[in-house]
């Protein structure tokens, strides 16, 4: 089992940033793919960023390409997500997710480990 905390959401006004991090219980987590994901009232959670094991791969939703960057430290067993001139549409609760599915997952089921989600509101 690997437990994942997320920290860093709050309010926001439009145009600023935030920074969220992920903090993995186990070493373990450094072979997983990593994901973040986010969910809006009333919406299918969706996905933000997804980073391969080793950093090697990288997947942004187009909403936040050339906004939001994904990285991760396995020496930490931590991930973050940089998010720079956010928007209102950003505004959702956002998960951390660690899958160990081979390759380079995408979707919500591939993901067998979450957090409980850290609530990013940006104003307008």
């Amino acid at each position: 089992q690997v437990l994942l905390v997320e920290s860093g959401g709050g309010l926001v006004q439009a145009g600023g940033s935030l920074r969220l991090s992920c903090a993995a219980s186990r070493p373990a987590v450094s072979s997983y793919a990593m994901g973040w994901f986010r969910q809006a009232p009333g919406k299918e959670r969706e996905l933000v960023a997804a980073i391969a094991w080793n950093g090697g791969r990288i997947n942004y939703n187009d909403s936040v390409k050339g906004r939001f960057t994904i990285s991760r430290d396995n020496g930490k067993y931590t991930m973050s997500l940089q998010m720079d001139r956010l928007k209102p549409e950003d505004t959702a609760l956002y998960f951390c997710a660690a899958s160990k599915v081979w390759g380079f997952p995408l979707a919500p089921r591939e993901y067998e480990y979450w957090g409980q989600g850290t609530q990013v509101t940006v104003s307008s």
